[in-house]
C-alpha cells in the first residue's frame, strides 16, 4: 500500500498521471493502476474523472495529507532511536534562495530533535555544491536538482516545486509573454548554473529568439532589473523573493509552464548517520507545512 500511496502523492504534486510517471519511472498506465488499487481500498474515489482529466476531490484532498503523513512515518521506521545526547557536526550546503526559508524551517526541527549537533552552512551554486558533496567536504546538498540526473552512489530526495514565470516592469503593456520575450531586451539567468540551463532548454524547446541583456546567476538581481525597466526575465517563484517587488509583475507561461525542483542530495548508504538521517526528515516535515500553508505573494497574469 505504500508504493499506492506514494504514487497518489507523486500525482498530486505534479498534476496529472503521465508526470507523475515520468518523475517515479513508472508507466501512465501503471499509475492508473495504482490509483485504482487505492481507491478499491479506500472505498471511495479520490479524483474526479472527466474524459481523459482528473481533478483531486474533497476526499482526495484529506487522503491527501494522510498519505503525507503515513509515508513520512514509514520512512522513519528504520531510524535510530532519537537520542537528545547526540553530538557532532553537521555540513549542509545549501543554494542561497532555500536558506531563509525551506532550511530555516527545517534547522529549526533539526535543532529541537538535537540540540547539542553543531550545524555549518556552505553557500554555494548548485553543481559547486555537488562536487563537494562527491568529495566529502559536506554531508549533504540542498539544491536544483541536476538536469543530467545523479552519481549511481548519491540519492534525491525531491522536496518542492517552482514554476517559472516571466518577470517585466510593472508599466510594460502587454501580457502575451511570447511577444514580450522577442520585444524587449532579455534578462538571462546564467547558462552555467542549473536553473539557467532549464531556461535555455525552454527557450529552444519553445523555438523562442531573444535579445540578450544582461546575465546573471542571481535570481534576486534578474526581478530588480526588471523592476528597474531593463528587459524582462524568466525566473522560478521561489519563496525568498515573495511578494515581487512593486515595480515588477510576473506573468504566467500557462500551459508552457516548467519547474525547478529543489531537493536533498546526500550519499547511499545501508546506515546513514542519525545526524544526517534527522535533516533529511526535518526538511521533508518542512517541505510538507510549505505546501499546506504558502500561499503566492505575488499575482501572475
Amino acid at each position: 500500500m505504500i508504493s499506492e500511496l506514494r504514487t497518489f502523492i507523486a500525482v498530486c504534486r505534479h498534476g496529472t498521471f503521465a508526470a507523475a510517471g515520468e518523475h517515479i519511472g513508472l508507466t501512465q498506465s501503471a499509475v492508473s493502476s495504482q490509483i485504482r488499487r487505492l481507491e478499491e481500498s479506500l472505498g471511495f474515489a479520490l479524483f474526479d474523472r472527466t474524459g481523459r482529466s482528473a481533478t483531486l476531490n474533497a476526499a482526495g484532498q484529506t487522503t491527501l495529507a494522510r498519505a503525507e503523513e503515513i509515508c513520512a512515518l514509514y520512512a522513519r521506521l528504520g531510524d535510530p532511536p532519537s537520542d537528545h545526547s547526540t553530538r557532532g557536526l553537521l555540513r549542509v550546503g545549501a543554494i542561497a534562495s532555500v536558506q531563509p526559508t525551506l532550511l530555516a524551517r527545517a534547522l529549526e526541527g533539526f535543532r529541537k530533535a538535537l540540540p547539542l549537533v553543531r550545524v555549518h552552512v556552505s553557500p554555494g551554486v548548485s553543481m559547486r555544491l555537488m562536487d563537494e558533496l562527491d568529495a566529502g567536504q559536506i554531508d549533504a546538498a540542498l539544491i536544483i536538482r541536476p538536469p543530467f540526473g545523479t552519481l549511481p552512489d548519491m540519492s534525491w530526495q525531491p522536496l518542492v516545486q517552482e514554476p517559472y514565470v516571466l518577470v517585466a516592469p510593472k508599466g510594460l503593456p502587454g501580457r502575451d509573454w511570447r511577444q514580450l520575450m522577442e520585444a524587449q531586451p532579455f534578462l538571462r539567468y546564467d547558462r552555467a548554473s542549473f536553473g539557467g540551463r532549464m531556461v535555455e532548454a525552454f527557450l529552444r524547446r519553445e523555438g523562442l529568439s531573444v535579445d540578450d541583456a544582461i546575465e546573471v546567476d542571481e535570481i534576486a538581481g534578474l526581478i530588480h532589473l526588471a523592476a528597474k525597466g531593463l528587459g524582462v526575465a524568466l525566473v522560478p517563484l521561489v519563496e525568498a523573493h515573495l511578494p515581487l517587488p512593486a515595480g515588477v509583475r510576473a506573468i504566467s507561461l500557462g500551459a508552457s509552464t516548467f519547474h525547478r525542483e529543489i531537493g536533498l542530495l546526500q550519499r547511499k548508504s545501508r546506515a546513514s548517520p542519525p545526524i544526517v538521517v534527522q535533516f533529511a526528515r526535518s526538511l521533508r516535515e518542512a517541505a510538507a507545512v510549505r505546501r499546506r500553508t504558502t500561499r503566492p505573494g505575488s499575482r501572475t497574469t
